[in-house]
């Protein structure tokens, strides 16, 4: 069995300093404890299809590949580590 990733080396890396910038209003995508607050989200707005309303990050910016969404998916199922 691997290890579950963690946020400092996995997932904190997928947020780029735009994403953060954008998303300052609602909380911090550098912070741990924000994103682990708001991880249900989070994924919602990644995993969004297309140019929908709502979708992280906003178009024209690149949609997250399937690889980056199962990561954020397994580090909140090994218990969103630090």
């Amino acid at each position: 069995m691997s290890q579950a990733p963690g946020f400092a080396a996995e997932i904190r890396p997928l947020f780029t300093d735009e994403d953060i910038n954008h998303m300052s209003v609602a909380f911090d995508l550098s912070s741990y404890d924000d994103v682990k607050d708001h991880a249900e989200e989070i994924l919602d707005r990644v995993s969004r299809p297309g140019d929908g309303t709502g979708r992280m990050p906003p178009p024209p910016r690149e949609h997250w590949s399937p690889e980056k969404i199962q990561l954020f998916r397994d580090w909140m199922d090994g218990g969103c580590q630090p």
